[in-house]
This record gives C-alpha cells, sequence and structure tokens, in this order.
C-alpha cells in the first residue's frame, strides 16, 4: 500500500513539475496569474481525489496510474493515445505562447469560464470514480466487471470522456488563449475515436453492455452526440 502511495505521489508530483515548466518556459515569464490559478485548481482537485482513492479505493488508484500509450495494449489504442497525449500538452504550450507574444485577448469573464470548466471535469471523475470502481486508464476488462448505469453514467454512456473534453475546452480559456482552442479542436477526434472504440470493445467482451446503450442513447453530451 505504501508503494502505492508513493508512486502516486510521485506521478502527481512529477506532473506538476512537468505542466509547470512548459507553461511558464514557454511564456518564458513568472507573471502568468492565469497559469498559477489553472495549476492551482488542476493540482488542488487531484490532490483531493488521490486522497480519496488512496482511503477508499486502492485498486482504482493502482488501474489508473497505468495510463498513457505505452500502457496500451491494442495499437489502434497506442495511436490514439499518443495523439490525446501530443494534443493535451499543445493545449499547454499554445496558450502560454500566446500569453508571451500576446496573439489573444481573452476577458477576464471567459478565463473564469476556462477554471469553472476545469473544475466541473475533475467534479465529474470524482463521481465517475465513486460510482464506477471498474474505471481504468486504458481500455480492458477487470475480473468481475459489471455495467455501472448509476450516477453519470444514466446521464451519458462515456462521463469520464464528457469530463475529459470539457477540460480540453476549458483549459484554453483558463490559460487565457483563444487560439489554444485550436489544439482542442485537432484532439476531439482522438476522443471520439477512442470512445467508439471502446464501445466496441465492451459491446463484445461485457455482459449487458448492449442493452446498457439501448436505456442510455447518449454517448458524451445529452441531446446531441
Amino acid at each position: 500500500m505504501k508503494s502505492l502511495d508513493t508512486k502516486a505521489w510521485f506521478g502527481l508530483s512529477f506532473l506538476a513539475v512537468v505542466m509547470g515548466l512548459v507553461l511558464f518556459v514557454c511564456a518564458w515569464t513568472i507573471d502568468y496569474w492565469q497559469a498559477g490559478v489553472y495549476l492551482g485548481i488542476f493540482f488542488g482537485a487531484s490532490i483531493l481525489i488521490t486522497l480519496y482513492l488512496m482511503k477508499n479505493d486502492p485498486a482504482l488508484l493502482k488501474r489508473r496510474l497505468s495510463a498513457g500509450p505505452t500502457a496500451e495494449k491494442e495499437k489502434t489504442q497506442k495511436v490514439i493515445m499518443l495523439w490525446a497525449s501530443i494534443g493535451f500538452i499543445a493545449v499547454l504550450v499554445v496558450p502560454a505562447l500566446d500569453h508571451r507574444f500576446r496573439w489573444s485577448s481573452v476577458p477576464l469573464y471567459a478565463t473564469i469560464a476556462g477554471d469553472a470548466l476545469t473544475a466541473l471535469c475533475f467534479f465529474i471523475t470524482f463521481r465517475v470514480y465513486r460510482e464506477n470502481t471498474f474505471t481504468s486508464a486504458t481500455i480492458e476488462l477487470a475480473q468481475d466487471q459489471k455495467v455501472i448505469s448509476a450516477g453519470p453514467y444514466a446521464v451519458v454512456r462515456h462521463p469520464m470522456y464528457a469530463g475529459g473534453l470539457l477540460l480540453f475546452l476549458g483549459t484554453p480559456l483558463a490559460l487565457g488563449s483563444y487560439w489554444g482552442l485550436l489544439a482542442f479542436g485537432a484532439t476531439l477526434p482522438a476522443l471520439v475515436w477512442r470512445l467508439m472504440d471502446e464501445e466496441r470493445f465492451l459491446a463484445e467482451h461485457l455482459a449487458g453492455y448492449v442493452e446498457y446503450c439501448g436505456r442510455v442513447r447518449w454517448r458524451l453530451i445529452p441531446g446531441i452526440f
């Protein structure tokens, strides 16, 4: 258990250092309050969720620590996750460069909206973790896994992806950039591709998933998709 906790804290600390360096080095200044607020929300929420999983669901925490292109088993998913990872880097780099070269003039209310979307992403993530202990960072089937249809899963079939969509949309605005939304647009196809591939896998391997899809119509955005 201690080794798992250590791995979780190390991973979170490493991510914080990398994201901080990316933002402030690309902006070439520490006078970037939007980045400071964004990182505070991002890692404040991440710490709270990590503490919750350590106490209540260490098995889920262990599954979530295995993520990224190298953790995927299928070649298609490796490509998708590489695409998504590059996209996340881009939604940090482009706004930071935007701040450095003053490409955008984003009003305060738009920045606040971006921070709110980021916070909402983490709230949805917490709800998903609390409802579904089988949530994995890779496409796989856990032992004794069953279909979850309560909580956010009663609204859309992929609430984690819905939260990720909010994060990718909110991050550029939170960082004071309109140009960063281009990176969001370029990453969106990877999100949808992964979602569709996961649905195919679950329909083939998880009992009751096809029936669940019949009950919950929307995959990602209620009323739209």
